[in-house]
């Protein structure tokens, strides 16, 4: 992965916040662990908000998406944080927004994907809640790249701020640019407050939760403004998740009262209006 950047940034430089050595490994590696990057105090609030969203009228967060672990699917629906496996889209919510906003997660994208005047936007957002794993293996998270899921480019200015919520065997599995299922995957192990920033490129997922409680993380899904855009560089797999998501896209917007033709949109829409400028101003995203 050693083309990151394109000659725009100066790998071998300290930044403002990383040294020349941290950025060389991100460089080389797709990702990097960053200790103790958000406060207890912060992270213990993002999860009072999440409790409280969950709870609330759907009316008052009409926009936040909250996601039901599928192996209770014939159940009745309740307000429990224990039958929630995920909420997203919530980037209107200022109190979960703080975290987009925190000022060491913003100068070290800007060291990964931008410089110190860099206009970075939040594209998507999600707060994770994986339950103990039923058997059913509903709290695995396949190996995925998340650009398959991205309608905007360059990839090497998109970078992904994801938090760990609590002090657990919470392992994120980050491997190489050209996955072989036969490659050793990398253990991260994460405490509360620790971040790790990857590539979108990068194959990453999580194995079933088998401890004791549930596994909780914050993150952030973040643009350069400055220099990505969106595009119709698609491939065959992403044409159908393209359609999948449109429609629940749609579904969505048919709750909330609003009626869109969908057949003169595109997929980017979906990003277009969620998508919120982090710092300075939002121009092409």
């Amino acid at each position: 992965m050693g083309d990151l950047g394109r000659g725009i940034i100066d790998w071998n430089s300290d930044g403002k916040i990383l040294t020349a050595e941290q950025k060389r490994f991100y460089q080389q590696n797709g990702y990097l662990v960053i200790r103790n990057c958000v406060s207890e105090a912060d992270i213990d609030r993002y999860y009072d908000r999440f409790k409280y969203i969950v709870h609330a009228d759907k009316s008052e967060f009409p926009y936040v998406s909250v996601m039901r672990d599928i192996t209770l699917s014939n159940t009745q629906v309740v307000k429990d944080v224990n039958q929630v496996t995920k909420i997203q889209t919530w980037q209107d919510d200022e109190v979960l927004f703080d975290y987009c906003k925190t000022p060491l997660i913003v100068d070290i994208l800007k060291d990964l994907i931008g410089t110190p005047q860099s206009n970075l936007v939040a594209m998507h957002t999600v707060l994770i809640n994986k339950p103990l794993d039923t058997g059913a293996m509903s709290s695995r998270h396949p190996m995925h790249q998340d650009l398959q899921y991205f309608p905007f480019r360059p990839a090497d200015f998109i970078c992904t701020a994801w938090t760990a919520m609590q002090t657990a065997n919470n392992k994120a599995y980050h491997g190489i640019r050209d996955f072989d299922p036969s490659t050793p995957r990398v253990h991260v192990e994460m405490e509360k407050g620790d971040t790790v920033f990857f590539h979108p490129l990068i194959h990453h997922g999580s194995g079933a939760n088998k401890t004791d409680g549930f596994r909780r993380a914050i993150s952030c899904h973040y643009a350069n403004d400055d220099l990505c855009y969106y595009s119709d560089e698609r491939n065959e797999t992403q044409d159908s998740v393209d359609k999948d998501l449109m429609e629940i896209f749609e579904r969505k917007l048919k709750n909330l009262g609003i009626e869109l033709d969908m057949e003169d949109l595109d997929y980017s829409i979906t990003f277009k209006i969620r998508s919120r400028p982090v710092n300075g101003t939002k121009s092409n995203l």
